[in-house]
């Protein structure tokens, strides 16, 4: 499985980004996807996540009411919307992906997502 996040950049506090993740290649085996974070001196963290069969979610609570994922299952594409955006958001997002049969995690590259005060 390949994963390619897109969407990230700069903006003002109280602004707005969505970030996309592209998945190719064994996407039939994933079972649940999420958005991951980490900024500078810290330790990654989970930001939101969908199962695959469901589309149940669970988010962080630093992000609840302000961000919303979802996917878009005949593109492969899995996306977070992310609104009144804080100056403690910044972080580089990473997109990922499990496989509970094997235990196995595919991850993105991240994208940098920098909010500004």
């Amino acid at each position: 499985v390949q994963l390619v996040e897109s969407g990230g950049g700069l903006v003002q506090a109280g602004g707005s980004l969505r970030l996309s993740c592209a998945a190719s290649g064994s996407t039939f085996s994933i079972n649940v996807m999420g958005w991951y974070r980490q900024a500078p001196g810290k330790r990654r963290e989970l930001v939101a996540a969908i199962t695959s069969s469901s589309g149940s979610t669970n988010y962080a609570d630093s992000v609840k009411g302000r961000f919303t994922i979802s996917r878009d299952n005949v593109k492969n594409t899995m996306y977070l919307q992310m609104n009144s955006l804080k100056p403690e958001d910044t972080a580089v997002y990473y997109c990922n992906a499990h496989n509970y049969a094997y235990g196995k995690d595919y991850w993105g590259k991240g994208t940098l997502v920098t909010v500004s005060s």
